[in-house]
């Protein structure tokens, strides 16, 4: 972080989607997903999620490049690696999977990103002319 390497609006968002999904899986816990019967912050601390978020996630050549693009691919790291972890039985870590799915689509979360920025400036020269 010192060197601004790694980005906190990663490792922020990361551990905030994680924490949401922790919460509504517990919210919704079943025997039949023993995971699901830990808590949010238990979710947060226990296996590579910790290490995931704040080392992996964080690479910035694979992830995503634009501020909100950052908040957008953290969160769904969090949320898709606790869904992993709670579902997937047979699939006890999620993280490392969450993140290699979401390298996939940080282009197309920039490209999404960039393009929204560009509706909206051009709709507001369209107003003014």
């Amino acid at each position: 972080l010192a060197t601004g390497i790694a980005s906190w609006r990663i490792m922020v968002s990361v551990f905030a989607g994680g924490f949401l999904m922790g919460l509504v899986a517990h919210y919704f816990q079943t025997p039949l997903y023993p995971v699901s019967m830990l808590d949010a912050v238990q979710q947060l601390t226990l296996g590579g999620f910790a290490f995931g978020a704040v080392f992996m996630a964080t690479d910035p050549v694979t992830a995503a490049r634009t501020n909100a693009g950052k908040y957008i691919y953290g969160f769904l790291i969090g949320v898709i690696a606790i869904l992993i972890r709670t579902y997937n039985n047979g699939y006890p870590e999620g993280a490392m999977l969450a993140i290699l799915l979401m390298n996939a689509f940080a282009p197309l979360i920039d490209y999404c990103v960039v393009q929204r920025n560009i509706r909206k400036r051009m709709r507001r020269i369209n107003i003014k002319a």
